[in-house]
């Protein structure tokens, strides 16, 4: 009888087990959709942007940047304003109503297909200063490694949580530097800054894949939390995966 009793107690674990272990993929799944998405867009509106400011035709071009493309007028008066530093700062608008407004799921889905359509007009400049081939290239290389870093960080049995502090830090340092860079235009600092960002959104990439992870036990069976907390750990997600391609492509990147 003894035995029954702790076969049939196995079989109980086994079978919680085997729903928590699907109810856990199924919340990933809907996670790296919402990420996905979220990157898919901002590649189109980027390049919808760019289409729409720049021409093929002499004829039109209001101005000629010395990378031989040529601005219509409305490129001009966007690309060539203080504009368009409300454009690339207008993000981050976004990222801070997400982390402190008390918003429901629903709210924060359309925050965040919000925030990444206004990143897409934010990174369309990319195209102003790298070829097409060229960042089509690096977009690749950021995704065969955002997927191994997330695969390692999803899979891993080593708690990674003490780099999180680490990494933030290095975040912190990387916009200071930025910041700096502006006035010095130092190639070297550049590099430097280039380097150590895609060091620090790897090690991201799979810190935050494994914290999302284990969040999911925390919300498990709360719809509204889980739809929620996934939307928020795409967004985690979603600025690796863009950072990483943009410390590369200042990297490795090139306008021919």
């Amino acid at each position: 009888m003894a035995e029954n009793n702790q076969y049939a107690q196995g079989s109980v674990a086994q079978r919680a087990d085997g729903v928590m272990d699907e109810g856990l993929r199924s919340y990933m799944v809907g996670v790296y959709n919402y990420m996905v998405g979220g990157v898919a867009l901002t590649g189109v509106v980027a390049y919808a942007m760019y289409a729409m400011l720049t021409t093929t035709d002499a004829s039109q071009a209001a101005a000629q940047l010395p990378n031989g493309t040529m601005l219509t007028a409305m490129g001009q008066a966007i690309y060539g304003s203080p504009i368009m530093w409300v454009i690339v700062l207008a993000p981050l608008a976004f990222i801070l109503f997400l982390s402190f407004a008390r918003t429901s799921a629903s709210t924060a889905q359309l925050v965040f297909w919000a925030f990444a359509a206004v990143m897409g007009l934010s990174m369309s400049t990319i195209f102003l200063r790298y070829a097409g081939g060229s960042i089509a290239q690096v977009f690749f290389i950021t995704s065969a490694a955002f997927a191994a870093l997330s695969v390692y960080g999803y899979t891993t049995k080593k708690d990674l949580s003490g780099m999180g502090t680490f990494l933030f830090m290095g975040v912190i340092g990387l916009i200071l530097a930025g910041l700096v860079n502006i006035f010095l235009q130092s190639s070297a600092l550049g590099f430097a800054v280039s380097f150590l960002g895609v060091l620090i959104f790897a090690g991201l990439t799979a810190y935050d894949t494994q914290r999302i992870k284990d969040e999911y036990y925390s919300v498990a069976g709360n719809g509204e939390a889980m739809k929620k907390a996934s939307i928020f750990g795409a967004l985690a997600l979603y600025l690796d995966f863009v950072n990483m391609f943009q410390f590369l492509l200042a990297l490795i990147g090139s306008d021919e």
